[in-house]
């Protein structure tokens, strides 16, 4: 396989084959994001990426791949056919392939018509990872998403009708002590109004050389303590309705919660009513102690 730039994959997809379909985001504006901020958007011929997973298949065997995750971000912004191409040389070359994933913002998914991500998600193409990170329109703006709250309803409703299966990621921390309650309440009636699959929770850490992370310094943006994250996530959970499963074993976070909403909601609070009591030492380090350190 070849791979240009470093590639980026979801904690999720760490036992995958990467393939790499395109290069970089097409959006590219996040203000948190220093993924690829050095390299334009570009999409990587078919004939290439068919290449790739004839190398995987000469390299692993036929039996050995279950899993394919497309890199690079926003992947799923490839038109319908070069979608169903390499979903079906993938299914051609890997009878035990189980699903491929791929990135894809709301921006992007609302493009494609239901009928195309049902034709999409039939070359086995099945699994969409979204950074919604928060559903607080504010916030949103703020961190230049380049989506309201109500285009994410939309796309995320949109592509799940078409049968794909729907990761959304949230941001514990992204707007700060300062809009933290409304980040929650945000995302919260956001997720409501259109339950994925998954909710993934990752805290933010200011990373250098982004505009979140210099809002930080100014001052502007102040980073929560471990027991501040834990309220945002407690209020979250209580205002979520589901269904959903809500996963937080990412290691940016100061606690592990996860399960079923609405079936393991009374637990869920109960453990991080439970985390509210121990010192800060049983935690991470705090936010600030992490800024620099590849997550």
């Amino acid at each position: 396989m070849r791979y240009e730039g470093r590639v980026y994959r979801p904690p999720s997809e760490a036992g995958s084959l990467i393939i790499q379909a395109t290069l970089s985001c097409p959006h590219n504006k996040c203000a948190f994001c220093s993924m690829y901020k050095d390299r334009k958007f570009g999409v990587r011929p078919v004939e290439e990426v068919i290449e790739d997973l004839d190398m995987a298949l000469e390299a692993y065997g036929e039996h050995s791949v279950r899993t394919i995750f497309l890199a690079d971000g926003n992947t799923a912004v490839l038109p319908t056919e070069k979608l169903i191409a390499i979903g079906e040389a993938a299914r051609e070359r890997f009878p035990d392939l189980e699903r491929i994933t791929a990135y894809g913002s709301a921006k992007f998914l609302i493009k494609k018509s239901v009928e195309e991500w049902r034709a999409v998600a039939e070359s086995g193409v099945k699994r969409i990872h979204s950074g919604l990170e928060s559903g607080d329109r504010v916030t949103l703006e703020a961190i230049e998403k380049g989506i309201t709250p109500e285009q994410a309803v939309e796309a995320y409703k949109h592509v799940m009708a078409a049968g794909i299966q729907l990761s959304v990621y949230l941001m514990v921390g992204i707007a700060g002590r300062e809009r933290w309650r409304e980040h929650a309440l945000g995302s919260a009636e956001v997720l409501n109004q259109a339950p994925p699959d998954f909710i993934r929770l990752r805290t933010f850490v200011p990373q250098p050389e982004t505009p979140w992370y210099d809002r930080w310094r100014s001052g502007a943006l102040t980073l929560l303590s471990a027991y501040e994250a834990l309220e945002e996530t407690r209020l979250l959970i209580e205002k979520l309705q589901g269904p959903t499963v809500l996963l937080s074993y990412h290691v940016s976070n100061f606690l592990d919660v996860h399960g079923s909403i609405p079936e393991d909601k009374e637990s869920m609070i109960a453990q991080i009513d439970e985390a509210l009591t121990w010192p800060l030492s049983r935690f991470r380090p705090p936010t600030e102690k992490m800024v620099g350190v590849g997550l």
